[in-house]
């Protein structure tokens, strides 16, 4: 009676380890990213007195876009490094803001390579199921079941080139562009729609050590640019490797 009981309990713990480590199967992520830009420099924008916490700075009439894509690469099961790659461009006008009498304008495209280090504090029960990653008992999961929280940092780069108007382009401390690192910082959810695809919704702030982003710098400024990213993602998972399983479970 014994030794039926110990190879059950055997085999058990054996699942158990193997289940935990399905991760390792799909260590290899690509992802794609498109949303929009929200950038903070020296040209337009509210005066900090009139402004609480920045809110009517955002705006669409500043608002432009970029796509993003990357590949990350999950070093443990709640950490992932991350290659990131971004296009965009910013808008800058002193339109509808404390300073509509001085008349500048900036439009600005940039690309933005970024190595990124990703922490998972709530990882999804459905990717650590083998039945769902055959693609079946997806019926058998609830919501918050498929649900990945992360938060984001790291370093970057950005390459920029800007184009202001005659009331720009014609002042002194006009730069047409020019590179400068920037630290990214976000956070991010992502719900595992199936194995094989996650779909998701990220927000993250960079700083740059820039003033010049939006081709100009006040004598007022107190800080460098900053500007924001707001993307829907979605997440291709690559199969890997099953070294390390059952082979009831490859």
């Amino acid at each position: 009676m014994r030794r039926p009981l110990m190879i059950l309990l055997f085999l058990l713990l054996l699942c158990n380890s193997a289940f935990g480590q399905l991760w390792k199967t799909r260590r290899i992520e690509a992802l794609a990213g498109l949303g929009t830009t929200q950038f903070f420099g020296d040209i337009g924008g509210f005066s900090q007195g009139e402004n609480i916490l920045g809110f009517k700075d955002i705006i669409f009439h500043q608002t432009r876009f970029n796509l993003s894509l990357g590949a990350s690469y999950l070093v443990l099961r709640d950490v992932t490094v991350r290659l990131n790659l971004a296009y965009g461009m910013f808008h800058a006008s002193d339109r509808k803001g404390s300073n509509e009498l001085r008349e500048m304008e900036s439009r600005t495209s940039f690309f933005e390579p970024a190595l990124l280090g990703e922490y998972y504090f709530i990882r999804s029960r459905a990717g650590s199921s083998y039945l769902f990653s055959r693609g079946r008992g997806q019926g058998l999961r609830n919501f918050f079941e498929t649900l990945d929280l992360y938060a984001f940092t790291g370093i970057g780069g950005l390459s920029y080139s800007v184009k202001g108007n005659e009331d720009l382009s014609t002042h002194p401390n006009f730069r047409s562009g020019g590179f400068t690192g920037v630290i990214p910082a976000g956070v991010g959810i992502k719900l595992l729609y199936n194995p094989d695809f996650n779909v998701g919704i990220e927000i993250g702030g960079r700083y740059a050590f820039s003033d010049y982003l939006d081709g100009y710098t006040s004598q007022y400024s107190r800080s460098k640019d900053v500007y924001y990213f707001l993307n829907a993602t979605v997440t291709y998972r690559l199969a890997t490797t099953t070294r390390g399983l059952p082979r009831f479970l490859r």
